[in-house]
């Protein structure tokens, strides 16, 4: 199959397609025994480094689900790790920074991102992009907020105390911290769609924290920036955050072809705060997938119901699949996506 006609890269597009397409954030991953042998003894940070080892987390769900889009096995903090930022994946944990961003001379730290920091990157990439053939490729990468976020915090949040106190407070070391974000986010989203990817997705997990206006002031400028810096490569573009059913009208703004959303908006509500000319995605909370089927069903008939009110519409979940998720259920509801 031509990649141009796949019906992921069709929905994207607010084209015809002759079914809803679906995939899953998270669907190379926790979830999976298969995934679960791999990983064994080794650090999430050294596995994304391992293009062999990439390739193959990122084929598993492709194999197992029959998805219509793979997503590129990595991590929202490998460019920082890359330009040699101090940092570590804690199991349990997450993100841990040694050094967090505080003061001006704390940004000498976040350098622009080169190709030649990530070549695992470009050689894994190139190698799916063979193997999958006429499937998708999504590539991402985290949004300056939340990698600011986590840079300024020195790990997950809350509250996001001291992100906050930096935003209101330093708004000039704020613009800066974002304005080196953007580069680099940009550089490492663009080397993935020049290695091959066929779609991108922006992830702002944390960004549902801000109030609409302050979204406008601190976040909307360098997400926008990141969505025209890429408007040439001509793939398509997604903009997902969590917790951002405020923010749905403004996500789009910023200048993506399709707004994710997480379970908390319906979609056809969704539609109508995000406006005309942009495809939606989601949004099954992942939370269902560990009810009995009965329960799974008809959600997820509603969500397909829901989403025909948009112009296009990609099914996947609110947020990334849980690791506790019985990988049958997933496989039953692709089954269930395609026939309906």
């Amino acid at each position: 199959m031509n990649l141009a006609d796949s019906a992921f890269l069709r929905a994207c597009r607010r084209q015809p397609v002759p079914h809803t397409p679906v995939w899953y954030m998270r669907q190379a991953g926790r979830a999976l025994p298969e995934y679960l042998k791999v990983r064994e003894g080794v650090p999430m940070l050294q596995a994304c480094a391992t293009p062999d080892l990439a390739v193959e987390i990122t084929m598993q769900p492709v194999r197992r689900y029959g998805v219509d889009a793979a997503v590129f096995f990595s991590d929202i903090v490998v460019p920082l790790k890359a330009i040699g930022v101090d940092l570590d994946i804690k199991p349990g944990v997450g993100p841990v920074v040694a050094q967090p961003i505080r003061e001006e001379a704390d940004l000498d730290a976040l350098r622009p991102l080169e190709p030649d920091d990530v070549p695992y990157v470009t050689e894994a990439i190139r190698a799916l992009t063979g193997e999958l053939g006429g499937t998708p490729l999504i590539g991402f990468a985290g949004a300056p907020f939340t990698l600011g976020a986590y840079l300024i915090e020195g790990g997950p949040s809350r509250n996001h105390d001291h992100t906050k106190a930096m935003m209101y407070g330093e708004p000039r070391l704020w613009h800066a911290l974002m304005d080196r974000l953007t580069g680099i986010v940009l550089a490492h989203l663009r080397l993935q769609v020049e290695a091959g990817a066929s779609a991108v997705q922006l992830f702002d997990s944390w960004v549902g924290a801000v109030a609409p206006a302050d979204y406008r002031a601190y976040v909307l400028p360098y997400t926008r920036r990141i969505f025209e810096g890429l408007a040439d490569l001509d793939v398509p573009r997604i903009h997902f955050g969590v917790g951002t059913g405020e923010l749905l009208g403004l996500l789009g703004e910023a200048g993506a072809d399709v707004v994710g959303v997480d379970w908390r908006v319906p979609l056809d509500e969704a539609a109508r705060r995000v406006g005309p000319g942009k495809a939606l995605q989601g949004n099954l909370d992942p939370a269902i997938l560990l009810a009995p089927w009965e329960a799974v069903e008809r959600k997820a008939r509603e969500v397909l119901r829901e989403g025909r009110q948009a112009e296009g519409h990609v099914f996947n979940l609110g947020h990334g699949v849980l690791p506790s998720t019985d990988p049958d259920q997933l496989k039953r509801l692709t089954d269930l996506v395609h026939a309906s």
